[in-house]
Protein backbone atom coordinates (compact mmCIF):
# COMPACT_ATOMS: atom_id res chain seq x y z
CA UNK A 1 0.00 0.00 0.00
CA UNK A 2 0.92 3.88 -0.28
CA UNK A 3 2.96 5.03 2.12
CA UNK A 4 0.99 6.93 4.42
CA UNK A 5 2.30 9.83 5.24
CA UNK A 6 0.69 13.39 5.51
CA UNK A 7 2.69 14.86 2.63
CA UNK A 8 1.57 12.00 0.70
CA UNK A 9 -2.33 13.15 1.26
CA UNK A 10 -1.59 16.56 -0.09
CA UNK A 11 -3.01 16.45 -3.98
CA UNK A 12 0.78 18.53 -5.30
CA UNK A 13 2.23 16.05 -3.42
CA UNK A 14 0.04 12.68 -4.78
CA UNK A 15 0.25 14.60 -8.94
CA UNK A 16 4.24 14.82 -7.83
CA UNK A 17 4.56 11.31 -7.47
CA UNK A 18 2.23 10.10 -10.69
CA UNK A 19 4.32 12.93 -12.90
CA UNK A 20 7.92 10.79 -12.31
CA UNK A 21 6.35 7.75 -12.73
CA UNK A 22 5.15 8.97 -15.83
CA UNK A 23 8.17 10.66 -17.03
CA UNK A 24 10.15 7.80 -16.29
CA UNK A 25 7.82 5.22 -18.47
CA UNK A 26 7.33 8.25 -21.52
CA UNK A 27 11.20 8.37 -21.84
CA UNK A 28 11.70 4.59 -22.27
CA UNK A 29 9.03 4.28 -24.25
CA UNK A 30 10.63 6.35 -26.55
CA UNK A 31 13.59 4.36 -25.91
CA UNK A 32 11.76 1.40 -26.79
CA UNK A 33 10.06 2.74 -30.02
CA UNK A 34 12.74 3.37 -31.81
CA UNK A 35 14.75 0.18 -31.05
CA UNK A 36 11.88 -2.23 -32.16
CA UNK A 37 12.48 -1.06 -35.88
CA UNK A 38 15.86 -0.63 -35.49
CA UNK A 39 16.32 -4.51 -34.04
CA UNK A 40 13.89 -5.79 -37.25
CA UNK A 41 16.24 -3.84 -39.91
CA UNK A 42 19.17 -4.57 -38.31
CA UNK A 43 18.59 -8.76 -38.32
CA UNK A 44 17.20 -8.18 -42.41
CA UNK A 45 20.92 -6.94 -42.53
CA UNK A 46 22.38 -9.92 -41.11
CA UNK A 47 20.57 -12.07 -43.25
CA UNK A 48 17.50 -13.30 -40.99
CA UNK A 49 14.45 -14.90 -42.93
CA UNK A 50 11.12 -12.69 -42.05
CA UNK A 51 10.08 -16.00 -39.91
CA UNK A 52 13.50 -15.97 -37.88
CA UNK A 53 12.94 -12.04 -37.43
CA UNK A 54 9.17 -12.38 -36.47
CA UNK A 55 9.68 -15.52 -33.71
CA UNK A 56 12.67 -13.20 -32.37
CA UNK A 57 10.22 -10.41 -31.69
CA UNK A 58 7.40 -12.43 -30.41
CA UNK A 59 10.55 -13.89 -27.83
CA UNK A 60 9.22 -10.43 -26.40
CA UNK A 61 5.69 -11.37 -25.50
CA UNK A 62 6.80 -14.80 -23.93
CA UNK A 63 9.51 -14.04 -21.64
CA UNK A 64 6.73 -10.57 -20.21
CA UNK A 65 4.45 -13.83 -20.03
CA UNK A 66 7.12 -15.84 -18.09
CA UNK A 67 8.36 -12.99 -15.50
CA UNK A 68 5.99 -10.68 -15.17
CA UNK A 69 3.65 -12.94 -12.43
CA UNK A 70 7.18 -12.75 -10.33
CA UNK A 71 7.30 -9.00 -10.51
CA UNK A 72 4.92 -8.13 -7.03
CA UNK A 73 6.75 -11.01 -5.16
CA UNK A 74 10.46 -8.89 -6.25
CA UNK A 75 8.92 -5.44 -5.75
CA UNK A 76 7.97 -6.35 -2.07
CA UNK A 77 11.48 -7.48 -1.75
CA UNK A 78 13.71 -5.20 -3.55
CA UNK A 79 11.26 -1.90 -3.20
CA UNK A 80 9.20 -0.45 -6.31
CA UNK A 81 11.92 2.24 -6.93
CA UNK A 82 15.34 -0.01 -6.54
CA UNK A 83 13.39 -2.24 -8.47
CA UNK A 84 12.19 -0.26 -11.51
CA UNK A 85 15.92 1.47 -11.13
CA UNK A 86 17.72 -1.83 -12.02
CA UNK A 87 14.67 -2.93 -14.94
CA UNK A 88 16.21 0.37 -16.46
CA UNK A 89 19.61 -0.46 -16.40
CA UNK A 90 19.57 -3.85 -17.18
CA UNK A 91 17.30 -2.67 -20.20
CA UNK A 92 19.64 -0.27 -21.32
CA UNK A 93 22.75 -2.83 -21.30
CA UNK A 94 20.59 -5.69 -23.20
CA UNK A 95 19.85 -2.80 -26.15
CA UNK A 96 23.58 -1.94 -26.54
CA UNK A 97 24.31 -5.91 -26.19
CA UNK A 98 22.36 -5.96 -29.57
CA UNK A 99 25.41 -4.11 -30.82
CA UNK A 100 28.27 -5.57 -29.68
CA UNK A 101 27.17 -9.41 -29.76
CA UNK A 102 26.16 -9.29 -33.94
CA UNK A 103 25.40 -12.96 -34.03
CA UNK A 104 21.38 -13.90 -34.58
CA UNK A 105 22.12 -16.57 -31.61
CA UNK A 106 23.19 -14.07 -28.77
CA UNK A 107 19.90 -12.12 -30.16
CA UNK A 108 17.60 -14.23 -28.57
CA UNK A 109 18.35 -13.92 -24.55
CA UNK A 110 19.45 -10.66 -25.23
CA UNK A 111 15.30 -10.19 -26.37
CA UNK A 112 14.63 -12.11 -23.11
CA UNK A 113 16.51 -10.27 -21.00
CA UNK A 114 15.37 -7.13 -23.06
CA UNK A 115 11.55 -7.73 -23.06
CA UNK A 116 11.62 -9.08 -19.57
CA UNK A 117 13.40 -5.97 -17.97
CA UNK A 118 10.23 -3.80 -19.88
CA UNK A 119 7.67 -6.14 -18.63
CA UNK A 120 8.92 -5.36 -15.21
CA UNK A 121 9.23 -1.43 -15.80
CA UNK A 122 5.48 -1.18 -17.24
CA UNK A 123 3.99 -3.68 -14.52
CA UNK A 124 5.63 -1.13 -11.87
CA UNK A 125 4.88 2.15 -13.51
CA UNK A 126 1.24 1.39 -14.03
CA UNK A 127 0.99 -0.10 -10.55
CA UNK A 128 2.37 3.59 -8.87
CA UNK A 129 0.29 5.75 -11.35
CA UNK A 130 -3.08 3.77 -10.72
CA UNK A 131 -2.38 3.62 -6.64
CA UNK A 132 -1.35 7.23 -6.74
CA UNK A 133 -4.13 8.26 -8.71
CA UNK A 134 -6.79 10.03 -6.94
CA UNK A 135 -10.10 7.80 -7.00
CA UNK A 136 -12.84 10.49 -9.05
CA UNK A 137 -10.02 11.29 -11.62
CA UNK A 138 -8.38 7.94 -11.89
CA UNK A 139 -9.35 7.88 -15.59
CA UNK A 140 -8.13 11.21 -16.47
CA UNK A 141 -4.75 10.32 -14.90
CA UNK A 142 -4.66 7.03 -17.16
CA UNK A 143 -5.68 9.27 -20.33
CA UNK A 144 -2.87 11.30 -19.39
CA UNK A 145 -0.43 8.53 -18.31
CA UNK A 146 -1.93 6.82 -22.08
CA UNK A 147 -1.31 9.81 -24.37
CA UNK A 148 2.14 10.93 -23.05
CA UNK A 149 3.07 7.00 -23.91
CA UNK A 150 1.35 7.29 -27.13
CA UNK A 151 3.54 10.70 -27.80
CA UNK A 152 6.76 8.95 -26.74
CA UNK A 153 5.95 5.70 -29.17
CA UNK A 154 5.70 8.18 -31.90
CA UNK A 155 8.42 9.60 -31.50
CA UNK A 156 11.19 7.30 -31.65
CA UNK A 157 10.67 6.21 -35.00
CA UNK A 158 10.73 9.64 -36.07
CA UNK A 159 14.26 10.47 -34.05
CA UNK A 160 15.39 6.81 -35.74
CA UNK A 161 15.07 8.90 -38.91
CA UNK A 162 17.61 11.51 -37.91
CA UNK A 163 19.78 8.88 -36.68
CA UNK A 164 20.11 5.94 -39.12
CA UNK A 165 20.62 2.75 -38.31
CA UNK A 166 24.09 2.09 -38.80
CA UNK A 167 26.55 1.86 -35.64
CA UNK A 168 26.37 2.61 -32.50
CA UNK A 169 24.72 6.15 -32.66
CA UNK A 170 21.02 4.42 -32.54
CA UNK A 171 21.74 1.75 -29.70
CA UNK A 172 23.82 4.44 -27.73
CA UNK A 173 21.09 6.88 -27.85
CA UNK A 174 18.27 4.11 -27.12
CA UNK A 175 20.03 3.75 -23.75
CA UNK A 176 20.57 6.96 -22.98
CA UNK A 177 16.93 7.81 -23.09
CA UNK A 178 16.30 4.19 -20.94
CA UNK A 179 18.70 5.63 -18.64
CA UNK A 180 17.09 9.15 -18.11
CA UNK A 181 14.26 7.38 -16.79
CA UNK A 182 16.53 7.04 -13.73
CA UNK A 183 15.96 10.95 -12.84
CA UNK A 184 12.39 11.07 -12.18
CA UNK A 185 12.81 7.93 -10.06
CA UNK A 186 15.68 9.27 -8.18
CA UNK A 187 13.34 12.46 -7.27
CA UNK A 188 10.99 10.56 -6.13
CA UNK A 189 12.17 7.88 -4.74
CA UNK A 190 10.16 8.92 -1.67
CA UNK A 191 6.85 9.25 -2.85
CA UNK A 192 6.84 5.51 -4.24
CA UNK A 193 4.13 3.01 -3.30
CA UNK A 194 5.31 0.35 -0.81
CA UNK A 195 4.01 -3.49 -1.88
CA UNK A 196 3.88 -4.99 1.73
CA UNK A 197 2.00 -8.51 1.37
CA UNK A 198 2.59 -11.21 -1.45
CA UNK A 199 -0.61 -10.93 -3.45
CA UNK A 200 -2.90 -13.85 -2.87
CA UNK A 201 -4.14 -14.83 -6.62
CA UNK A 202 -3.19 -16.05 -9.57
CA UNK A 203 -3.79 -15.19 -12.82
CA UNK A 204 -6.97 -16.65 -13.49
CA UNK A 205 -8.14 -15.33 -10.00
CA UNK A 206 -7.52 -12.10 -11.21
CA UNK A 207 -9.58 -12.44 -14.52
CA UNK A 208 -12.39 -13.70 -12.24
CA UNK A 209 -12.22 -11.16 -9.88
CA UNK A 210 -12.30 -8.24 -12.59
CA UNK A 211 -12.93 -9.97 -16.15
CA UNK A 212 -13.94 -6.58 -17.75
CA UNK A 213 -10.36 -5.45 -17.09
CA UNK A 214 -8.44 -7.54 -17.82
CA UNK A 215 -9.48 -9.27 -20.43
CA UNK A 216 -9.81 -5.78 -21.96
CA UNK A 217 -5.67 -6.04 -21.86
CA UNK A 218 -6.02 -9.18 -23.70
CA UNK A 219 -8.55 -7.86 -26.85
CA UNK A 220 -6.75 -4.77 -26.88
CA UNK A 221 -3.18 -6.55 -27.45
CA UNK A 222 -4.45 -8.93 -30.00
CA UNK A 223 -6.06 -5.89 -32.11
CA UNK A 224 -3.26 -3.59 -31.58
CA UNK A 225 -0.37 -5.76 -32.55
CA UNK A 226 -2.71 -8.02 -35.09
CA UNK A 227 -4.01 -4.64 -36.81
CA UNK A 228 -0.67 -2.92 -36.79
CA UNK A 229 0.88 -6.00 -37.94
CA UNK A 230 -1.86 -6.90 -40.36
CA UNK A 231 -3.45 -3.56 -41.82
CA UNK A 232 -0.14 -2.36 -44.34
CA UNK A 233 -0.48 -5.84 -46.12
CA UNK A 234 -4.76 -5.15 -46.37
CA UNK A 235 -3.58 -1.62 -47.86
CA UNK A 236 -1.26 -3.48 -50.57
CA UNK A 237 -4.16 -5.83 -50.96
CA UNK A 238 -6.67 -3.26 -51.58
CA UNK A 239 -3.82 -1.81 -54.36
CA UNK A 240 -2.09 0.93 -52.07
CA UNK A 241 1.46 1.34 -52.55
CA UNK A 242 3.75 0.55 -49.59
CA UNK A 243 4.15 3.65 -48.37
CA UNK A 244 0.61 4.65 -48.10
CA UNK A 245 -0.14 0.98 -46.90
CA UNK A 246 2.13 1.84 -43.97
CA UNK A 247 1.21 4.96 -43.25
CA UNK A 248 -2.33 3.99 -42.53
CA UNK A 249 -0.74 2.41 -38.69
CA UNK A 250 0.07 6.21 -38.06
CA UNK A 251 -3.89 7.15 -38.48
CA UNK A 252 -4.80 4.70 -35.93
CA UNK A 253 -1.73 6.51 -33.92
CA UNK A 254 -2.58 9.63 -33.98
CA UNK A 255 -6.59 8.84 -33.32
CA UNK A 256 -5.24 6.84 -30.39
CA UNK A 257 -3.53 9.86 -28.99
CA UNK A 258 -6.32 12.40 -29.21
CA UNK A 259 -9.07 9.84 -27.85
CA UNK A 260 -6.76 8.52 -24.41
CA UNK A 261 -8.01 11.47 -22.34
CA UNK A 262 -11.44 12.51 -23.22
CA UNK A 263 -12.77 8.50 -22.94
CA UNK A 264 -10.92 8.87 -19.28
CA UNK A 265 -12.55 12.10 -18.06
CA UNK A 266 -15.89 9.90 -19.66
CA UNK A 267 -14.74 6.66 -16.96
CA UNK A 268 -14.97 8.92 -14.05
CA UNK A 269 -18.20 9.92 -14.69
CA UNK A 270 -19.89 6.82 -15.17
CA UNK A 271 -19.37 2.81 -14.91
CA UNK A 272 -16.41 2.34 -16.31
CA UNK A 273 -17.56 -0.98 -17.26
CA UNK A 274 -20.50 0.99 -19.65
CA UNK A 275 -17.24 2.95 -21.22
CA UNK A 276 -15.71 -0.24 -21.94
CA UNK A 277 -19.01 -1.52 -23.37
CA UNK A 278 -18.68 1.52 -25.82
CA UNK A 279 -15.26 1.37 -26.59
CA UNK A 280 -16.25 -2.83 -27.51
CA UNK A 281 -19.22 -2.13 -29.12
CA UNK A 282 -17.55 1.04 -31.29
CA UNK A 283 -14.36 -1.10 -32.13
CA UNK A 284 -16.84 -3.52 -33.35
CA UNK A 285 -19.12 -1.56 -35.37
CA UNK A 286 -15.85 0.56 -36.73
CA UNK A 287 -14.35 -2.87 -38.08
CA UNK A 288 -17.22 -3.63 -39.77
CA UNK A 289 -17.47 -0.32 -41.87
CA UNK A 290 -13.61 -1.06 -42.85
CA UNK A 291 -15.03 -3.13 -46.11
CA UNK A 292 -17.83 -0.54 -47.42
CA UNK A 293 -15.08 2.53 -46.44
CA UNK A 294 -12.19 0.55 -48.71
CA UNK A 295 -13.80 2.11 -51.48
CA UNK A 296 -13.07 5.41 -50.63
CA UNK A 297 -9.35 6.37 -49.75
CA UNK A 298 -10.44 9.47 -47.48
CA UNK A 299 -13.25 7.30 -45.77
CA UNK A 300 -11.39 5.20 -44.59
CA UNK A 301 -8.22 7.13 -43.77
CA UNK A 302 -11.31 8.85 -41.21
CA UNK A 303 -12.79 5.79 -40.05
CA UNK A 304 -9.63 4.41 -39.32
CA UNK A 305 -8.50 7.80 -37.10
CA UNK A 306 -11.64 7.28 -35.20
CA UNK A 307 -11.58 3.25 -35.28
CA UNK A 308 -8.62 3.55 -33.43
CA UNK A 309 -8.82 6.25 -31.21
CA UNK A 310 -12.02 4.00 -29.42
CA UNK A 311 -10.14 0.72 -29.75
CA UNK A 312 -6.79 2.49 -28.36
CA UNK A 313 -9.01 3.76 -25.04
CA UNK A 314 -9.61 -0.25 -24.18
CA UNK A 315 -6.14 -0.16 -22.16
CA UNK A 316 -6.68 2.79 -20.49
CA UNK A 317 -10.12 2.26 -19.17
CA UNK A 318 -9.38 -1.19 -18.39
CA UNK A 319 -6.71 0.08 -16.02
CA UNK A 320 -8.79 2.42 -14.47
CA UNK A 321 -11.62 0.20 -13.69
CA UNK A 322 -8.76 -2.46 -11.97
CA UNK A 323 -7.44 0.87 -9.97
CA UNK A 324 -10.66 0.76 -8.77
CA UNK A 325 -11.55 -2.94 -8.20
CA UNK A 326 -8.28 -3.58 -5.98
CA UNK A 327 -5.70 -2.06 -3.54
CA UNK A 328 -2.61 -2.40 -2.52
CA UNK A 329 -0.46 -5.74 -3.37
CA UNK A 330 -3.45 -6.90 -5.02
CA UNK A 331 -2.83 -4.22 -7.28
CA UNK A 332 0.69 -4.75 -8.09
CA UNK A 333 -0.61 -8.53 -8.59
CA UNK A 334 -3.83 -7.51 -10.87
CA UNK A 335 -1.47 -5.00 -12.72
CA UNK A 336 1.07 -7.93 -13.47
CA UNK A 337 -1.59 -10.24 -14.62
CA UNK A 338 -2.94 -7.44 -16.94
CA UNK A 339 0.47 -6.93 -18.80
CA UNK A 340 0.33 -10.45 -19.11
CA UNK A 341 -2.77 -10.95 -20.62
CA UNK A 342 -1.91 -7.91 -22.92
CA UNK A 343 0.90 -10.02 -24.21
CA UNK A 344 -0.77 -13.38 -24.52
CA UNK A 345 -3.34 -11.25 -26.48
CA UNK A 346 -0.04 -10.00 -28.26
CA UNK A 347 1.10 -13.10 -29.23
CA UNK A 348 -2.24 -14.46 -30.52
CA UNK A 349 -3.56 -11.30 -32.96
CA UNK A 350 -1.31 -11.75 -35.41
CA UNK A 351 -1.65 -15.13 -36.28
CA UNK A 352 -5.73 -14.78 -35.97
CA UNK A 353 -6.10 -11.71 -38.19
CA UNK A 354 -3.61 -12.67 -40.49
CA UNK A 355 -5.34 -16.18 -40.82
CA UNK A 356 -8.87 -14.51 -41.10
CA UNK A 357 -7.33 -12.68 -44.26
CA UNK A 358 -6.14 -15.47 -45.88
CA UNK A 359 -9.48 -17.15 -45.12
CA UNK A 360 -11.62 -14.60 -46.16
CA UNK A 361 -9.01 -12.36 -48.63
CA UNK A 362 -8.96 -9.46 -48.13
CA UNK A 363 -12.15 -8.27 -45.92
CA UNK A 364 -11.29 -11.29 -43.34
CA UNK A 365 -9.06 -8.35 -41.86
CA UNK A 366 -12.00 -6.39 -40.76
CA UNK A 367 -14.16 -9.64 -39.93
CA UNK A 368 -11.81 -11.22 -37.67
CA UNK A 369 -11.43 -7.45 -35.57
CA UNK A 370 -15.24 -7.08 -35.76
CA UNK A 371 -15.60 -10.75 -34.08
CA UNK A 372 -12.99 -9.44 -30.73
CA UNK A 373 -14.89 -6.75 -29.97
CA UNK A 374 -17.90 -8.13 -30.27
CA UNK A 375 -16.54 -11.18 -27.91
CA UNK A 376 -15.18 -8.54 -25.03
CA UNK A 377 -18.33 -6.62 -25.56
CA UNK A 378 -20.40 -10.21 -24.66
CA UNK A 379 -18.07 -10.19 -21.98
CA UNK A 380 -18.86 -6.67 -20.93
CA UNK A 381 -22.42 -7.05 -20.54
CA UNK A 382 -22.16 -10.49 -18.39
CA UNK A 383 -20.64 -8.34 -15.89
CA UNK A 384 -23.30 -5.34 -16.49
CA UNK A 385 -26.21 -8.17 -15.46
CA UNK A 386 -28.00 -6.61 -11.82
CA UNK A 387 -26.39 -9.38 -10.17
CA UNK A 388 -22.83 -9.35 -11.22
CA UNK A 389 -19.99 -7.45 -8.79
CA UNK A 390 -18.44 -4.30 -9.79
Amino acid sequence: MLDQTPSLADDRTRFAAIGAAITCVAVVGIGLSLSIPLLSIEMERMGASSTLIGVNTAVAGLASIVVVPFVPRLARDLGVVRLLMIAIILGAASLVGFRLLPDIAWWFPLRFVFSANLGILFVLSEFWINEAAPPARRGLVMGVYATVLALGFAIGPTLLAFLGTQGFRPYLTGAALFLTGLVPLALARNLSPRIDATPSRRLLGYVRLAPAATLAALVYGAVETGGFAILPLYGLRLGHDAEIAAGLVSVISLGNVLFQIPFGWLADRMDRRKVLLISALGGALGAALIPASSASFPAMIALLFVWGGIAGTLYTVGLAHLGASVRGAELAGANAAFVVLYNIGLMLGPPVIGGSMDLVPPQGFAWSLCGLFVAYALVVLWRLRPAARP
